[in-house]
């Protein structure tokens, strides 16, 4: 069944490398450094590295804290860090900087992989949660690479997906060295789809393992206290689209009640920057835009943070927030980055990508689900008035975080079994 996949996957190049290029039309990184994802480069690069992929910013951010224990442990070696959007691949690069190599993932193509392989002759891999691509995992086999999943998480929809085309995963999973999965779910779901039950393991959730600096926690409330003073700010985190206009309309309904509201914008996709702001415009309120560095002003309604890897920093000027992708079907984005600011959280029905988590924030009065605009205006205005609803609820989303941690730790353990191995 590889071959058909290899064989449809070569009919379909023409059309991907097009789908870049029209991509960059809104968001331009996607047509530079194209060549990369056909494992062709314009330098030498050493070899025998430590090979991490996340795919975006969000694993991305998560494994931060893991590549900086391997560099610690293994200061000799070089750490090769590939994603797939240019997103992570910004956040990688402003993170890291050159203490790592970067560069894009390449197309799950044999000859694609191979050069890529021959390149960076990788003495491990790293794969964050659940890319599963049969040539490179074939590769990876045939080279005697040791492969590891990590943070691995796969939902009722993904395993049903999977097991349609077993003849695909079972042979690419059979070449896993290890597959560390966030909850006892996910193990169960990646054996159903073939993985072995002796070489996997429930080891918790990295993303609980957040670094949180005293420097960052300072220039939160710095920013707080010269750009937002006297303001009660309402972050909405990772917004996508049908949901600005949403909290737009609220925040319109919001201000009559809260005067000093401030509607603060965390766009997921830079590409829709511009967008968000002409809607705001359009609907007529006052927005700023982070990037002019223009002063929020006393009659400013909607701040808008159109710069990238700054969330967590924006998280610490809130009073309130809403983590955006959950009410439109996108599955909801990480919730533990506001729990670990202490910051009281809200989030919309759709949570899919973070199922346990959200149940489990819920079952501890942690955080409130909304499913509705009025629902929505309810809470926040129960939040304005009851200060100390406001601290109990953000109290318990910290504590959930603190208590879940030490994924990193069992992880690093895991990977250095495996290089062990090696010597």
């Amino acid at each position: 069944m590889r071959l058909f996949y290899t064989f449809l996957f070569y009919l379909l190049v023409p059309f991907v490398l097009f789908r870049l290029y029209w991509r960059g039309f809104k968001a331009p990184e996607y047509r530079k450094r194209w060549q990369q994802r056909m494992a062709v480069y314009n330098k030498n690069f050493p070899t025998q590295v430590i090979w991490i992929h996340a795919v975006s910013v969000g694993e991305a951010e998560a494994v931060f804290p893991l590549i900086k224990r391997l560099k610690t442990q293994y200061p000799a070696d070089t750490i090769l860090v590939t994603t797939t959007t240019p997103t992570g691949s910004a956040r990688v690069q402003a993170v890291l900087a050159d203490t790592v190599i970067h560069v894009y993932l390449p197309y799950d193509l044999p000859c694609v992989v191979s050069r890529f392989i021959n390149v960076f002759k990788p003495k491990i891999a790293i794969i964050m949660e659940k890319e599963i691509w049969p040539n490179l995992y074939a590769h990876c086999a045939k080279k005697k690479i040791p492969l590891l999943i990590i943070n691995a998480r796969l939902s009722v929809n993904s395993a049903t997906g999977y097991k349609k085309i077993p003849g695909l995963v079972k042979p690419a999973l059979a070449g896993v060295n290890w597959i560390a999965t966030q909850t006892e779910e996910d193990k169960q779901r990646f054996i159903e789809i073939g993985a072995k039950e002796m070489q996997t393991s429930a080891v918790g959730n990295l993303k609980f393992d957040l670094e949180l600096d005293e420097t960052l926690i300072q220039q939160a409330q710095k920013l707080k206290n010269t750009s937002f003073p006297e303001r009660f700010v309402w972050i909405i985190a990772s917004t996508h689209e049908g949901e600005e206009e949403l909290f737009y309309e609220i925040y319109s309904s919001l201000k009559q009640q809260i005067p000093e509201l401030l509607l603060l914008v965390v766009p997921r996709h830079p590409e829709r920057f511009g967008q968000v702001n002409e809607l705001a415009k359009n609907m007529q309120l006052k927005s700023c835009m982070r990037s002019t560095g223009n002063e929020c002003t006393d009659d400013t309604d909607v701040y808008i943070a159109d710069t990238m890897g700054e969330l967590k920093l924006l998280y610490g000027t809130a009073d309130i927030c809403f983590v955006g992708g959950s009410m439109v079907p996108v599955g909801g984005h990480n919730v533990l980055e506001p729990a670990a600011m202490n910051i009281p959280i809200m989030f919309g029905p759709h949570m899919i990508n973070f199922k346990e988590i959200a149940k489990n924030v819920l079952d501890l009065d942690a955080a409130i689900q909304c499913f509705d605009k009025q629902s929505i205006i309810d809470n926040v205005m129960h939040l304005y008035d009851d200060a100390s609803y406001r601290n109990e609820l953000a109290v318990r989303a910290k504590q959930f975080v603190n208590s879940n941690q030490g994924a990193t730790d069992r992880i690093a353990k895991l990977i250095s079994n495996q290089l062990n191995d090696i010597l």
